[in-house]
């Protein structure tokens, strides 16, 4: 994975010692915090102009070999408000390239026999070696502790950077992190995020530091920390977290990612369970490769398991004379255990109970589900076929008491049947048939696909269609936000909520990352279901398959948990809608040690064939000692299950509280929950810190997690010298080798025959056949998107994002480009370019850019070139296109960073090709005559005759900012008034687009 040059000092430690932690945690975006934001987002901390991280620092203070220091990690201001720029740094990285500060009178020379990192040692050529990686993980009763602990060491003979990256399992808890730098030792402690601040403010006075946290939006979440350590230097990181480990498809899976790096002298994943119902198997898959058949180690007795995984570090070696490690995926243990009562498994101790509940040997419920499949334009390609192959697959196993239908929709809705059918052999056929006719196109109308499906399924109840002991969903599975027909999500939350029946569930499948997966979740928790993100690769049938597998096989309905009141209390969810087999439902809550001998629940549920009253009974003490004589046994695992499914069943009702008050009041009993639990959630802070608490450094993250995916690879070369190859020469006429500043030659002439839209936005339109610019200005409101190029022909679009000035200046508030998004259909690449950064997206793949490099990619045949703070330029076929950033001045108080863009008109569009600039890739006939003086004398008149229109056309310059971003080039044109009325087709709000990647109706 790549790793940006995001770097802080931390002065009090090491003159020369630069720390960066970050990771996503939990992100819980709440509209109250923004006035929090405003008055936060101050010149303490934050991303420079070129996408480093900036920090304020000071060398006041030298520490004593073995002194305690101290910083906080704030997970803080979820909703990413923009941290301005600090001054007076120290010791940052700039292009890469390390500080070259000396070394205080080689106080970092220090030996490091002490630590063990003689003899076999291996380092790659930094010369940082791995003297251990350990990773301990102790699950007692589905409550999984995991540590994962590295030791490191810098060989060599100047300061280098030192990476601690690790990958928590998405939703786990991180609950503590240390570091141990020779010596100097830093410890943790969970605070509330305003108190965080504070001590952040008055370290910030005497230059402490300061940190960003970063998301990848997958599976696993990233915490990260780098540090410049001297030579000499040894350095051992160790994090902390905890999760419920929940059963699928009749398993309990515990993954651990287990990513060193590198070799390691010392290598051991150790993993323990402690299950009082029994260990029915222990399974361990082969998930990190042949390479490591018969390494790893199961023990496993009646109710414990013991699995060790310690290759040696030629076992580690991925060749026998290779340095590089093959250890490199996740550590898999999966294991289930014995159930002998359909009333499920009571275990009390240290003051809370837990139950479980996973009855067998039921009969399956017949379902009523309807599948509604997003086959909109974005679904072209891979996705559409695997999806297809996952819904041949799944219909052909529903069950024969089974109804069903489908409904396919883009900016369409289109029904199979308008009405659920058996699951007969016939019809399932048939509806393989119809699936695979599918060809996606078009837009998406999320909001009308889902009320046809609850209108199917209401319809069909109120006719006495359904068997009143049968389950009823929808499984909705879309790659993109709604673009067509009602667009505000809300809306469509409120308008499915009101629409649905009580007795229906809704199961989302959001495939990729342009899904507003956050919105999938809350729709389905709103309508008594679940969402999943499935990854758009190979494996997307695959990972479709599993998911309707989970839900496929419905044995119990209107579950309702009974437990004595004057015993329990806090007891967590307790009624659920559905149990499906193969999973589990479980409930917690505190319970009266002190003054009760047993516990006793009652279960009612709806099966197949009758209404179920199910009884279990446990003594309080039953526990007490079995866990008692076991040592890796965590004692708090009740508590902390407890903690567990709380808090996650808060941030579930927080997600979806109808008022701000209520939301209010969640988010202070999660907050609470956080403080007494010793958890990171998103309203709470983890301070590292010495017993002087002198040390702060403040960590904060970034708004949308969608951003994130993949690092810079495939072909990426950042900071390399741009050769310009495969760059056309029209798009390079300006560049300067980075080797050889030297000189700015003037662009030929020629090189202004280009249609261009930069500035305020002006539209410069080059006519090749006569020889003439025209050019008009479109006046829109910010936010708004207009298509530039639409060309169903070649599958190429093109559409510019308004952003608005800061503040409007002769009653007019202008706007520019903030944001441009390229979608090659064909190839199924899209690019997004904006002031920040520049995404290629291929599927559920992402890889952004900076601005603050010079680089290349190239994936299939398309190459996008970027030179550093100046321009990037897209090559395909016989198209090219390049977008100039514009930088302004950050306090200015009117204008913003923006972007304008070249396209030349040798561009091959096909004779579809449409939209502001597209529909002149066919020259239209103009006769411009009976030139005349204008109200200026520079500004002459004439009429202009173009597509049966005349227009009063006024001679001027526009600019062409290729040569000189700052003054620009002037470019002769006639200026067409009016938004280009009479000139372009239409109207300029014909041209507005839903999406970043939509095509446009032909006005």
């Amino acid at each position: 994975m790549g790793v940006r040059r995001e770097a802080f000092t931390v002065g009090d430690i090491e003159p020369q010692m630069i720390l960066l932690i970050w990771g996503w945690l939990l992100v819980m975006v709440d509209e109250d915090d923004k006035a929090d934001c405003a008055s936060y987002c101050h010149r303490d901390v934050g991303i420079g102009r070129d996408g480093h991280l900036e920090a304020a620092t000071s060398h006041d203070s030298t520490p004593v070999t073995g002194q305690k220091k101290s910083f906080p990690i704030i997970q803080d201001d979820p909703f990413g408000c923009d941290l301005q720029e600090l001054e007076n740094l120290i010791d940052l990285e700039i292009d890469g390239f390390p500080s070259n500060s000396s070394t205080r009178n080689g106080r970092y020379q220090r030996s490091t026999s002490d630590w063990g990192y003689v003899g076999d040692l291996v380092e790659d050529e930094d010369k940082i070696g791995l003297y251990s990686y350990k990773v301990q993980s102790t699950i007692t009763s589905r409550m999984a502790n995991t540590m994962i602990q590295a030791k490191m060491v810098n060989n060599a003979k100047r300061p280098q950077h030192i990476v601690f990256d690790v990958q928590v399992p998405k939703g786990a808890f991180i609950d503590n992190f240390t570091m141990d730098i020779n010596g100097i030792t830093f410890t943790s402690q969970i605070r509330e995020k305003s108190e965080a601040r504070k001590m952040y403010s008055q370290a910030k006075a005497k230059g402490k530091a300061a940190g960003i946290v970063r998301s990848n939006a997958l599976d696993m979440e990233n915490f990260k920390t780098e540090v410049n350590v001297p030579p000499g230097m040894r350095i051992q990181f160790e994090l902390h977290y905890y999760e419920m480990i929940r059963r699928k498809l009749s398993s309990y899976e515990h993954i651990i990612s287990v990513k060193p790096g590198r070799l390691a002298k010392h290598m051991e994943v150790d993993v323990r369970i402690i299950e009082p119902q029994g260990l029915r198997y222990v399974h361990v898959p082969n998930s990190l490769g042949d390479h490591f058949d018969g390494i790893t180690t199961i023990s496993k007795g009646q109710k414990k398991a013991h699995i060790s995984f310690k290759p040696t570090m030629a076992q580690q070696r991925k060749c026998p004379k290779c340095s590089s490690t093959a250890v490199d995926g996740n550590f898999v243990v999966q294991y289930d255990v014995n159930r002998e009562t359909t009333g499920g498994e009571l275990e009390i101790f240290n003051g809370y109970f837990i139950h479980f509940f996973a009855p067998e040997n039921l009969d399956p419920l017949p379902k009523n589900i309807l599948f509604v499949i997003d086959v909109s334009g974005s679904m072209w390609g891979l996705k559409m076929k695997q999806t297809i192959d996952a819904m041949k697959a799944i219909l052909s196993e529903l069950r024969a008491a089974d109804q069903f239908s489908l409904i396919d929709f883009n900016h369409n809705v289109r029904c199979w049947r308008d009405n659920l059918v058996s699951a007969t052999p016939a019809q399932v056929e048939d509806a393989k048939k119809y699936i695979q006719t599918i060809h996606p196109n078009g837009g998406t109308n999320i909001n009308e696909a889902l009320l046809r499906a609850t209108f199917i399924l209401n319809e069909a109840q109120n006719l006495g269609m359904l068997d009143p002991n049968s389950v009823s969903m929808i499984v909705f599975v879309s790659d993109g936000d709604p673009t067509v027909g009602e667009l505000k999500l809300t809306t469509i939350q409120k308008n499915v909520k009101q629409s649905i029946k009580d007795e229906f569930s809704l199961f989302c499948l959001g495939i990729g990352f342009d899904v507003d997966y956050d919105f999938l979740q809350r729709i389905a928790t709103d309508n008594r279901g679940m969402a999943q993100r499935i990854f758009g690769n190979q494996e997307t049938s695959a990972q479709m398959k599993n998911f309707y597998n989970q839900v496929s096989t419905p044995l119990l309905k209107k579950i309702q948990f009974n437990y004595p009141q004057e015993s329990v209390s806090d007891v967590t969810q307790s009624s659920f809608h559905n149990y499906f087999g193969g999973s589990e439902i479980v409930v917690a809550g505190k319970v009266d040690t002190e003054n009760l001998q047993h516990l006793q629940s009652i279960v009612t549920a709806t099966a197949a064939n009758a209404e179920l009253v199910m009884e279990t009974l446990r003594d309080v003490e039953e526990l007490e000692g079995f866990m008692k004589k076991d040592k890796y046994a965590d004692p708090e695992f009740s508590k902390k299950l407890w903690a567990y499914l709380t808090v996650n069943q808060m941030l579930a009702e927080r997600n979806t509280a109808p008022t701000a008050a209520l939301k209010r009041n969640i988010t202070k009993s999660i907050l609470q929950m956080s403080l007494d639990h010793h958890i990171v959630t998103p309203f709470t802070a983890m301070l590292i810190e010495n017993a002087e608490k002198d040390e702060i450094m403040l960590a904060d993250q970034p708004k949308d997690p969608r951003r994130g995916c993949c690092s810079g690879t495939l072909g990426l070369t950042p900071n390399a010298p741009n050769n310009n190859k495969g760059i056309p020469a029209w798009a390079n006429f300006s560049a300067v080798p980075v080797s050889s500043v030297t000189e700015q030659r003037s662009p030929p002439v020629s090189s202004l025959s280009i249609n261009r839209v930069d500035n305020d936005p002006h539209f410069i339109v080059h006519l090749p056949r006569s020889q003439k610019n025209i050019c008009f200005n479109i006046n829109s409101d910010p936010g708004k998107i207009l298509n530039l190029v639409s060309d169903p022909g070649t599958g190429v679009v093109v559409n510019g994002q308004l952003v608005g000035a800061k503040k409007t200046e002769n009653m007019k508030l202008n706007t520019y480009f903030g944001k441009f998004g390229f979608y090659f259909k064909s190839k199924g690449l899209k690019v997004e370019i904006t002031t920040e950064t520049i995404t290629l997206k291929d599927g559920s793949y992402s890889i952004p850019l900076s601005w603050s490099d010079t680089g290349h990619i190239i994936r299939k045949q398309l190459l996008i070139s970027v030179k550093k703070a100046s321009n990037v330029t897209i090559s395909v076929s016989e198209m090219s296109f390049m977008v100039l950033l514009h930088r302004v001045w950050k306090s200015h108080p009117v204008n913003v960073d923006f972007l304008g863009i070249y396209i030349p008109p040798e561009n091959q569009f096909s004779p579809e090709a449409h939209g502001l600039i597209g529909q002149f890739a066919t020259e239209p006939e103009v006769y411009i005559h009976q030139q005349r003086p204008g109200q200026a004398p520079e500004k002459p008149q004439a009429t202009m005759e173009v597509k049966g229109n005349k227009l009063t056309v006024t001679k001027g310059l526009q600019k062409d900012y290729r040569s000189d971003r700052v003054l620009g080039t002037d470019v002769p044109c006639w200026f067409v008034h009016n938004s280009g009325k009479g000139f372009i087709d239409g109207h300029y709000k014909d041209y507005l687009v839903p999406h970043l990647y939509s095509f446009m109706k032909k006005p």
